[in-house]
C-alpha cells in the first residue's frame, strides 16, 4: 500500500476523533492543537506550523506556514469555515509544491460530518 495513502489514512481517522470529541465551529487553532495532541499520543511524527521559505532566482521572497506535515509525507491544512472557497486548495496545492509533497488533506471541521469537510489533494 502506498505510504502518502496510509499517512493520509491516519490522519483522517485522528481527525474524525477530534471531531467526534469537539464537534464543529471551534477555532482552527483548537483542532490544530488536538490534532497535534492526538499524534503525539499515537506516536505520529509531525511538523506544526513548520516555516517553508520561498526563493525566485534565489532570492528569498517569503515564507509560509502549513499547518501540519505528517509523517514528512501529507501537508494538512486545518480550516473551521461556513463555506469552503477555492483559494484553500489552491493555497494547499502551493504548499505541496513549495515542500516537493505528493499529497494534501483540507480538513474543515465546521461541518456536522467531518467526511463533508475533507479534501484529499495529489500533485
Amino acid at each position: 500500500m502506498d505510504h502518502d495513502y496510509q499517512v493520509s489514512g491516519l490522519v483522517i481517522g485522528c481527525a474524525i476523533d477530534v471531531h467526534k470529541a469537539l464537534g464543529p465551529g471551534l477555532k482552527e487553532k483548537t483542532y490544530t492543537t488536538t490534532l497535534c495532541e492526538l499524534f503525539d499520543r499515537r506516536n505520529i511524527k509531525f511538523i506544526c506550523d513548520r516555516t517553508i521559505e520561498v526563493a525566485f532566482d534565489g532570492v528569498k521572497v517569503g515564507e509560509y506556514r502549513p499547518d501540519l506535515v505528517v509523517e514528512d509525507t501529507v501537508v494538512v491544512e486545518v480550516k473551521s469555515v461556513l463555506r469552503m472557497h477555492p483559494v484553500f486548495t489552491s493555497q494547499l496545492v502551493t504548499y505541496l509544491k513549495i515542500t516537493n509533497l505528493r499529497v494534501g488533506l483540507l480538513l474543515n471541521f465546521n461541518c456536522p460530518r467531518l467526511k463533508d469537510g475533507i479534501t484529499r489533494v495529489v500533485r
